[in-house]
């Protein structure tokens, strides 16, 4: 094995340990208290759950595009990862826009199942197209379920008044680490392979929208919140993730 597969054996394991190893953590009831409580047309929290919009839009761009064979794909089989990144930012949009309205665990689950089927299918996606084919469709489904039961142990563990969101925080972590070490370390069989690293800044975008939340809807003079910005800055993430599909060709050697 070559030192850069050992290096993803490796930050895979060792995300593994510390998903099983660090301290238990509950959801702190203060995630769910956003800046902005404002209602709207009788829609409570309007720009949190209206500023999911924009994950609607990409995600439906993204089908349409994947499926009416406007992008470059050298076996049809890789479509499918796309596919499911794109259903996953749909559902992004629907889930996001669910919890926001009334923000509590039991819906913030379904805000947190649609990322994971994004997160995991551009990884696979990403393995299929920097490393091989094959192994990238039969990792799919293996990582679509790891997802899963993240979500689904931190949801249980909160029921049961035992809250651990570490292994769905950890996962979160190591979907972005690996997506940035996949493109870091394997050249691309498309084009514009190094657009990722773009989709990484909105990312990093996002969360520090995220972590700022009420200081920029201060900062702002309550026009809008470092959340509903967030939302935006991940919008335009996944639309990243289209326009490189929608430009790109077969890159030549």
């Amino acid at each position: 094995m070559s030192t850069r597969g050992w290096f993803l054996w490796g930050l895979t394991l060792a995300s593994l340990a510390a998903a099983i190893l660090v301290p238990a953590m509950p959801q702190s009831p203060e995630y769910h208290q956003f800046a902005d409580h404002r209602t709207l047309f009788g829609v409570g929290n309007f720009l949190d759950v209206v500023s999911n919009a924009g994950f609607l839009i990409v995600g439906i761009g993204g089908l349409i595009a994947v499926l009416s064979g406007r992008i470059v794909f050298e076996r049809t089989s890789e479509r499918w990862p796309y596919l499911l990144f794109f259903i996953g930012v749909v559902l992004t949009a629907l889930g996001s826009g669910y919890y926001h309205l009334f923000p509590d665990n039991e819906r913030l689950v379904w805000d947190r199942l649609p990322m994971t089927i994004a997160f995991m299918s551009l990884i696979a996606a990403q393995i299929g197209e920097r490393i091989d084919r094959r192994t990238g469709l039969v990792l799919l489904v293996p990582l679509l379920l790891i997802g899963f039961a993240s979500v689904a142990y931190w949801i249980a563990t909160e029921r049961a008044g035992a809250g651990n969101v570490v292994p769905y925080g950890v996962l979160q972590a190591y979907a972005v680490v690996m997506l940035l070490a996949l493109t870091a370390l394997y050249r691309s069989r498309y084009t514009r392979g190094n657009d990722l690293y773009w989709v990484f800044a909105a990312y990093l975008t996002a969360k520090v929208f995220e972590t700022f939340d009420r200081a920029i809807y201060d900062a702002l003079g309550h026009l809008v919140s470092g959340h509903s910005l967030k939302h935006l800055a991940a919008a335009i993430g996944g639309y990243l993730v289209l326009r490189m599909l929608l430009r790109r060709t077969l890159a030549r050697d």
